[in-house]
C-alpha cells in the first residue's frame, strides 16, 4: 500500500517539476530518479542564461544592421559626391579651354595731341587735281578756276603700280600728306576736275593707310602701296558733292601682331554749280579729311582663362576624389570585418545547438 502511494506522488512530482529531495525517495528508487534528471531540461540557472542570451543577441544584431545600412548610405553619398567633382574637373578644363581658344576683346581710348600723319592715296584716274590744302577750323577756301590753278602746300607723292590682285592691271595713285593737328582741327581739301561726258556714274577712289612717312622712307614705292591695297580698304566719293570724310584710328593688338585700321564717318553736300554752260561738262570733286576726334581706339585680346586658378580647382577635386577613396575603402573594410565577425558568431551558435 505505501509502494503504491509513493509512486504515485513521484509521477505528479516528475510531471511538475524534475528537481526534489533525494531524502524522501527509498534507495532503491535512487538510479530511477538520476535517469530522470539526466533526461530532463537544463537548470534554471542555465535557463536564465539562455534567455538573457536570447534577448541580447537581436539588440546587437540590430545595431550592426543599421551600422551597415549607414555606412553603404555614406558611401552612395561619397561615390555621389566622385561624381560631381569628376564633372567638376571636367567642365573646369572644357572652360579653360575655351577661354583661351576664344580671348575677350578689350576696348580703351588714348587721347593724343597730334596724330601720325597718315597717308591718302587718291586714284583720279583722268581727273585733274585742281588744289590740295591744309586748313584750319573748318575754313573752306573759294573754288579754283579750271584755267588757274590754286597753290599747293600740302605734300604729294605719285605712284604708278600693277594691281596685287591682276598684274596687268596698272595703277596711277595721287598720294597726300594726311592731318596730324587735331586739337586745332585741322583738314586736308582736295579739288579734282574731270572732263567725261559719256558716263552716267563717276566717282574717284581713294584709300588712307597708316602713315605716309612710311612710304616716303620706302626703297619701293609700288610694292609698298600694293602691300597697302592688299591691308586696308578703299572707299569712293562722287562727283558733284562735296564729300566731308572724318577718320578714327583703330589699333588692334592681337597674338604677336598688330594693325591699324582706318574708320570714317562722310557726309555729303550738293555742290550748286553757278558755271556757264559751256564749262559745265567738266566735272567737279570735292573732299575734305579731317580727324573726328583726339582718341585712338586701342583693341587687345585678353585671356580670361587663369590657369593659376584652374590648377587650384583642380587640386581641391583630386583631393576630394582621393579622400573618397580612402574612406571608401575603409567602409568597405569595416563591412567585410563586421560580416566575418558576425558569421563566427552564428557559426558558435550553430555549434552550440548541434
Amino acid at each position: 500500500m505505501l509502494r503504491r502511494d509513493t509512486s504515485r506522488s513521484y509521477q505528479e512530482f516528475n510531471g511538475e517539476d524534475c528537481a526534489g529531495p533525494l531524502e524522501s525517495y527509498p534507495n532503491n528508487d535512487v538510479s530511477e530518479m538520476e535517469q530522470d534528471q539526466a533526461s530532463c531540461g537544463p537548470s534554471p540557472d542555465n535557463a536564465d542564461e539562455d534567455v538573457v542570451d536570447n534577448n541580447l543577441m537581436p539588440i546587437g544584431f540590430n545595431k550592426a544592421c543599421v551600422k551597415n545600412v549607414f555606412t553603404v548610405i555614406l558611401v552612395l553619398i561619397y561615390l555621389l559626391l566622385t561624381t560631381v567633382a569628376v564633372f567638376l574637373a571636367y567642365q573646369t578644363i572644357s572652360d579653360f579651354l575655351e577661354k583661351l581658344n576664344h580671348p575677350v576683346m578689350s576696348v580703351s581710348y588714348k587721347e593724343v595731341e597730334e596724330f601720325p600723319a597718315p597717308g591718302i592715296a587718291l586714284y583720279p584716274g583722268k581727273a585733274q587735281l585742281l588744289s590740295c590744302m591744309h586748313h584750319y577750323h573748318d575754313n573752306i577756301p573759294p573754288l579754283v578756276a579750271l584755267d588757274s590753278l590754286k597753290e599747293r602746300n600740302c605734300i604729294k607723292e605719285e605712284v604708278i603700280y600693277h594691281g596685287p590682285y591682276s598684274n596687268q592691271t596698272q595703277k596711277r595713285a595721287v598720294v597726300v600728306r594726311g592731318p596730324t593737328d587735331v586739337r586745332n582741327r585741322e583738314l586736308v581739301f582736295l579739288q579734282f576736275s574731270r572732263n567725261e561726258t559719256e558716263e552716267d556714274f563717276s566717282a574717284i577712289s581713294y584709300m588712307i593707310f597708316s602713315k605716309f612717312s612710311d612710304m616716303v622712307k620706302s626703297s619701293d614705292k609700288a610694292a609698298f602701296m600694293m602691300e597697302c591695297e592688299r591691308n586696308y580698304s578703299m572707299w569712293t566719293f562722287s562727283g558733284g558733292f562735296r564729300t566731308w570724310v572724318k577718320m578714327s584710328l583703330v589699333k588692334t593688338t592681337g597674338r604677336g601682331n598688330e594693325s591699324v585700321e582706318f574708320r570714317q564717318e562722310s557726309s555729303v553736300v550738293k555742290y550748286i554749280d553757278k558755271r556757264p554752260p559751256q564749262e559745265q561738262a567738266n566735272e567737279l570733286f570735292f573732299v575734305v579729311f579731317q580727324w573726328r576726334d583726339p582718341f585712338i581706339q586701342q583693341v587687345k585680346d585678353i585671356v580670361t582663362a587663369n590657369p593659376w586658378n584652374t590648377v587650384a580647382i583642380l587640386c581641391g577635386v583630386f583631393m576630394a576624389l582621393f579622400k573618397a577613396a580612402d574612406f571608401t575603402k575603409l567602409s568597405i573594410k569595416w563591412i567585410i570585418k563586421i560580416r566575418k565577425r558576425h558569421l563566427r558568431a552564428k557559426m558558435r551558435e550553430l555549434d552550440q545547438i548541434s
